[in-house]
């Protein structure tokens, strides 16, 4: 062996410096437990050979600690494993990355990406930092005459999936908040987006979802035993009605109307603009 290659044995050696016992110990887990992760899902030191000691890195206890979390959570051990596995893999996840897996059709790769990235950074950063620019590059794409709309749909999915895996709060005091989609319009992404990020923040919703009637809106009020705000989506001018707002705002006193289609209408009084995730966020915490 040459002195670089047993310079190189010694540095990784000492890199593993953990017998089983001290790591059991450290994570207040059983000595089996530990052993019986390590041979049925390989959590722990790759490079072990039979025979030997087998001495883990902090790399190898840190997931061992992920994993005895989920556990603990009610997550099965084999898919506690997996998901430690898959937050390595998509740790480094960006707007490249999210569009090569949409691309690939690899709905499981979003999902993963997604999820990690939701609970690394939260709804609003997600959306605003990875989200919104991919579905961007999506459309400047299409105008390119990129045939993409198979794409878009693929991570359209895995975004709803996503923000709809995150819990949803359960409140009893505060006024509700109804988000709606504006009569015709069937965009609701950006919609479940705020909804998730004011669940984050321990704030439920009713959502109506897309292409809803005022006269839903009204039913659901009238079914609501508490005071509501009530919010009304628009992707496009042509779906943002400032009647409907009106009829809104004459039903309860206000109403906030969200998305581009809102920015170039002409806008009843009583009705506030939310522009963007965050201004909406903070301006419904705020009204409560």
């Amino acid at each position: 062996m040459s002195p670089q290659q047993s310079a190189a044995v010694d540095d990784a050696s000492a890199s593993l410096c953990y017998p089983v016992g001290a790591v059991a110990a450290r994570l207040d887990l059983p000595i089996a437990t530990l052993r019986s992760w390590a041979r049925r899902y390989r959590i722990g030191p790759a490079d072990h050979r039979a025979g030997q000691r087998r001495l883990y890195s902090e790399s190898d206890i840190r997931r061992f600690q992920r994993m005895a979390e989920l556990v603990r959570q009610g997550v099965s051990p084999s898919s506690a494993a997996r998901s430690v596995f898959d937050a390595e893999r998509y740790a480094t996840t960006d707007v490249t990355t999210l569009l090569a897996a949409a691309w690939a059709l690899d709905a499981y790769a979003c999902d993963r990406q997604l999820d990690n990235r939701l609970r690394r950074d939260g709804v609003i950063d997600t959306w605003d930092g990875l989200i919104r620019p991919a579905f961007d590059a999506l459309a400047a794409r299409q105008r390119e005459g990129a045939g993409c709309l198979d794409v878009e749909h693929v991570l359209s999915w895995s975004v709803s999936r996503a923000l709809q895996r995150l819990p949803l709060p359960v409140e009893v005091d505060n006024p509700v908040i109804v988000l709606s989609c504006m009569p015709g319009e069937v965009h609701t992404l950006a919609l479940e987006a705020l909804r998730a990020a004011l669940a984050e923040r321990g704030r439920a919703t009713v959502m109506l979802g897309a292409d809803t009637p005022v006269a839903a809106v009204f039913d659901a009020l009238s079914h609501l035993s508490r005071t509501a705000e009530v919010v009304l989506w628009a992707h496009t001018h042509a779906t943002a009605d400032p009647s409907a707002a009106a009829d809104v705002v004459e039903r309860i006193g206000s109403v906030m109307v969200a998305g581009p289609g809102w920015a170039t209408t002409v806008r009843p009084p009583g009705a506030t603009y939310l522009e963007g995730l965050g201004d909406a966020v903070r301006r419904l915490l705020g009204a409560a």
